[in-house]
């Protein structure tokens, strides 16, 4: 019997394998980075964060536009009311205009220790910008994890490496976090009128031959999708179990990040990077870099917006 499961797992994930492709005319990134689906404008926002470019593709269009920054940027969130999107930079947080111009919303933390960049984020339930750094080295415990709230950032964690993927579930009482060094992905649990988060605990152990935790995506069954970094894929766990369900095989090593979009949220959208691979990798893996999507079985849920 054990066998017989292992085989129709085996299967599972093979078929979710199949169909995956790069968007057409969507460019290669160096470190592609942040997807996340913006559903009153019906489309995909990403970064190049060694690039310094926030792209939005509209696939019913086929329309790609992008905003060229003059620093890094870790990452991007959809925005309503004054602004179409969010974007950490290296010197603060911006409000984006379409056209390409910005306001600053604050400057980038005082306390943070030198060589150190805004890295991924997402907003929570209730419109809150969280966002973490790393050293640019990737130095032991030299990041954190903040939360902006009222034109200012509010640490929510300390001793922090890489701070990357972070998710709130449906009920809107759990929030799961991933330090990538730890090969762990965590949860918290979060009220949404503060912020506040308590009770930290580890849900999922990334064993390390399958890559590193990067980017995290949520469905609509509570389950994590987590981009692994060296682990050539997306993988679908279940927090509640910690067991790996599923992977969809990419065509890139380091996998960065994965968000569902489209009408009905079953299409998954997968960033990827170059940087970092060798001239062999990159002949062995000429679409790294690239935008990939898949058509999946599983809703995903719209992400928050910023407010």
């Amino acid at each position: 019997m054990k066998n017989l499961l292992f085989l129709s797992a085996l299967i599972l994930i093979t078929s979710c394998s199949s169909g995956i492709k790069p968007v057409d005319n969507t460019p290669a990134a160096r470190l592609g980075e942040g997807a996340i689906w913006h559903p009153e404008k019906e489309a995909l926002l990403w970064v190049d964060i060694t690039g310094g470019k926030v792209y939005m593709y509209k696939p019913g269009e086929g329309m790609l536009h992008d905003i060229s920054l003059e620093s890094m940027v870790g990452t991007v969130v959809p925005a309503t009311g004054d602004y179409f999107a969010v974007a950490a930079q290296e010197t603060g947080i911006f409000g984006l205009n379409e056209d390409g111009t910005k306001q600053k919303i604050t400057d980038f933390p005082v306390d943070a220790l030198p060589n150190v960049r805004f890295n991924d984020g997402k907003c929570d339930p209730a419109g809150r910008f969280w966002v973490g750094t790393m050293e640019k080295t990737a130095k032991e415990d030299a990041a954190k994890l903040y939360m902006l709230r009222d034109d200012s950032l509010h640490v929510k964690e300390n001793n922090i490496t890489i701070s990357n993927g972070i998710v709130w579930d449906t009920n809107k009482n759990i929030m799961y976090y991933i330090d990538t060094p730890t090969q762990q992905v965590v949860a918290y649990d979060y009220k949404p009128g503060t912020g506040d988060i308590s009770n930290k605990r580890v849900v999922v152990e990334v064993p390390k031959e399958k890559g590193s935790p990067d980017g995290m995506s949520i469905d609509a069954e509570g389950k994590l999708w987590i981009a692994h970094w060296g682990g050539n894929g997306v993988y679908r766990w279940d927090p509640e179990t910690g067991n790996l369900m599923e992977k969809i095989e990419v065509p890139a090593p380091n996998v960065t990040s994965c968000a569902f979009g489209g009408p009905d949220f079953t299409t998954l959208y997968i960033t990827t990077a170059r940087e970092g691979l060798s001239d062999e990798q990159l002949e062995a893996y000429p679409l790294s870099g690239s935008l990939f999507v898949i058509e999946t079985d599983v809703k995903g849920i719209q992400a928050n917006l910023f407010n």
